[in-house]
């Protein structure tokens, strides 16, 4: 069993004290549980460095790391803190007590205040996105994609903070093409749920956004869902899109009723869950559907409803 034991100075302002919220940063980033990390105060705060050590050595931990979270080396982290643990280290041998390096001269920190340097003066939605989309594109790659394909995944991330879409995102190379003449044709957007209905850009007033859930009384055998897909296919002819963020069984319906449709149509694929999700998402991968979907149980309204506006600003704007 390790332990991690963050140490901080301490302020008389009592809202300063408040690194719980990093805390659970800091559990998240080293994937360890927010059982295993704790804080300690030199001063104006509880617990004490001493009142923190004393109940993790209770806990017979095979390791404690120290990290003394301020800026430099100065008379705290070179000589109070060193000392408090040695005591430590006597009284409790079976435990290993080791001490990192503080912050320090460190590359990450330039890049930091590089940051906060450009956040000074981000007030406007605009710019909270322009600098949004900065920061992903520095952060990953997307060289290998054509501009379109690189507008979405921005798109997407920017919509979930999921880095995870650069690489579970995929496009069949008839998918944006065909979508953005559809939509210019005026071509009518299929949804699974109202809820990605709600969410679809309705400035293209030239677009129809539709959801048949509600004309489902009794699915009968099936989900509600996957009727609904069935009966707005067999009523309605101008459909070019349908955008499934929620449903895994609308998305295997639509995959078997497309099979045997004659409209050009695309698919936006891109359910979320443990049940059916991955599975639908691999099926609509081998159809001759163009589709666009990620192979992830990830999903959901915020990323499928990120696809579709992406295309329609590109298909209306030509721009995103």
């Amino acid at each position: 069993m390790e332990k991690v034991l963050l140490v901080i100075h301490g302020s008389p302002k009592r809202e300063a004290n408040n690194w719980e919220l990093f805390l659970k940063l800091l559990s998240a980033s080293l994937r360890k549980s927010e059982e295993d990390l704790s804080l300690a105060y030199l001063q104006f705060g509880k617990p004490t460095l001493e009142e923190a050590l004393s109940q993790l050595c209770k806990e017979r931990p095979k390791r404690i790391f120290v990290h003394p979270f301020f800026l430099s080396a100065g008379q705290h982290v070179t000589k109070d803190i060193p000392e408090i643990l040695e005591r430590f280290r006597k009284e409790y041998p079976e435990t290993e007590i080791l001490y990192t390096a503080p912050l320090g001269l460190h590359e990450k920190l330039a890049e930091i205040v590089v940051e906060r340097l450009k956040e000074c003066g981000v007030r406007s939605a605009k710019e909270i996105e322009e600098k949004s989309f900065e920061i992903i594109e520095r952060e990953i790659d997307l060289s290998p994609f054509t501009p379109e394909e690189r507008l979405i995944i921005k798109r997407v991330i920017h919509a979930t903070a999921d880095p995870e879409y650069r690489y579970t995102l995929t496009f069949h190379p008839q998918a944006i093409s065909l979508a953005l003449s559809l939509l210019r044709e005026g071509k009518s957007i299929l949804t699974d749920v109202e809820m990605v209905r709600a969410g679809i850009n309705k400035r293209y007033g030239k677009n129809r956004v539709l959801c048949y859930l509600s004309e489902v009384e009794d699915p009968g055998e099936g989900t509600r869902a996957e009727k609904a897909i069935e009966l707005a296919l067999a009523q309605e002819k101008d459909i070019g899109l349908i955008a499934i963020g929620n449903a895994p069984t609308a998305l295997l319906k639509a995959i078997e009723l497309l099979e045997k449709y004659k409209n050009p149509l695309v698919v936006i694929g891109m359910p979320v869950g443990f049940v059916k999700a991955l599975e639908a998402k691999l099926l609509l991968t081998t159809k001759n559907i163009p589709h666009i979907t990620n192979i992830s149980r990830k999903g959901g309204t915020p990323a499928c409803v990120a696809v579709v506006n992406t295309l329609l600003k590109l298909a209306h704007e030509g721009t995103s």
